[in-house]
């Protein structure tokens, strides 16, 4: 009961200390299928648990195909879902959600199907926090075709999961005793998920000074 209370849900650590690879799948289901959990960690929990296949020890090392079997799975039933629920609520989605991040989201998530169409927008989400929260059940309400939406939506999570998952493996299996570093390679990565959120905010911000 200590651990649970003491658990902090914005650490990757944390979350794979308490849950291990069942917690991956949880995670990531919420993330990416349910509106409340756009905080999540997504990116980092993903590249923090494939570093601790090849790096890890005692309760920390994980199974590299149990791992990407759980993030497949959870980024892809968590949109399903998330689609299934835009579906649902339609248009009132956007009023029920009174966050500024979940709104701010939800508008670019338009702006994203808007500009580059259905396929591009399902799979570049995917790579962008809070909006491949809010994506899955805006596509829903904008009456996205669901062979379409599946589709791309299981084009865009494989990319997201296994690449993020694997690259981990990677740096944990080719550099030797990063596991040491932890916190400051999950910072890293952190940072370097943030960036095209970064770019897509600057992108804003220079198309609305234009349209002065």
């Amino acid at each position: 009961m200590t651990t649970i209370l003491a658990l902090n849900p914005l650490s990757a650590n944390d979350l794979l200390s308490s849950f291990g690879t069942i917690g991956i799948l949880v995670v990531l289901f919420a993330e990416t299928g349910l509106l409340i959990g756009f905080f999540l960690p997504g990116d980092s929990l993903l590249f923090t648990a494939g570093l601790l296949c090849a790096a890890g020890s005692g309760a920390l090392h994980l199974s590299l195909p149990w791992v990407l079997l759980a993030a497949a799975a959870g980024a892809l039933a968590g949109a399903q879902t998330g689609f299934w629920l835009g579906q649902r609520a339609g248009r009132a989605l956007e009023v029920r959600s009174s966050h500024p991040r979940l709104l701010a989201g939800m508008r670019r998530a338009e702006e994203m199907f808007a500009r580059y169409g259905p396929a591009k927008a399902i799979v570049l989400a995917r790579f962008i926090p809070v909006v491949r929260t809010v994506l899955n059940p805006v596509a829903g309400a904008l009456r996205t075709p669901a062979a379409t939406f599946t589709m791309w939506q299981v084009v865009g999570g494989l990319l997201w999961t296994l690449g993020l998952v694997l690259a981990g493996y990677a740096l944990g299996a080719t550099v030797p005793g990063v596991d040491a570093y932890l916190l400051p390679v999950i910072a890293l990565v952190i940072v370097v998920s943030l960036l095209p959120l970064a770019v897509e905010l600057r992108r804003e911000r220079r198309r609305a000074r234009a349209g002065r």
